[in-house]
């Protein structure tokens, strides 16, 4: 996971970003990339007038070549969700995401699917899970 610092208004402010890279997935980095904007986007992680770092920047910081992160900007673009002004930057836009149900749906299982993966070392399986959650207390003010 590579935490990403990006400008928000006002420009004093500093806000985290996550991005988490799976070489594994079959998913190209520069859709990754995507994706997670989007998602960051639809649940107002990140909102307009939200400032993504640098072609460069987050390039080093993910440690992938500039070409993949301006690919992943160009398409976001493309789709009015950024607007790059030159000399400015990259901005999110006021254009909405809207999640489908069955993109929903998909990101859950994606989740349960890597939450069971990583509880394998520990020999938890589904089951325990299933009971680890229904015993669970979340704090009133969580």
């Amino acid at each position: 996971m590579t935490i990403v610092q990006l400008v928000t208004e006002p420009k004093e402010e500093m806000k985290e970003f996550n991005f988490v890279l799976d070489s594994k997935s079959g998913i190209p980095v520069y859709r990754q990339i995507i994706q997670q904007i989007e998602l960051a986007i639809s649940t107002d992680e990140l909102k307009v007038g939200d400032q993504l770092p640098t072609v460069r920047s987050l390039a080093i910081q993910l440690k992938v070549n500039p070409n993949t992160v301006a690919k992943a900007y160009s398409e976001l673009e493309i789709r009015g969700l950024v607007n790059t002004q030159v000399g400015s930057g990259t901005f999110i836009s006021e254009k909405r995401v809207e999640m489908s149900e069955i993109e929903k749906k998909q990101k859950i299982e994606e989740i349960v699917v890597n939450c069971l993966n990583q509880l394998k070392p520990y020999g938890l399986g589904k089951e325990e899970l299933i009971n680890f959650l229904r015993n669970y207390r979340v704090e009133e003010n969580n």
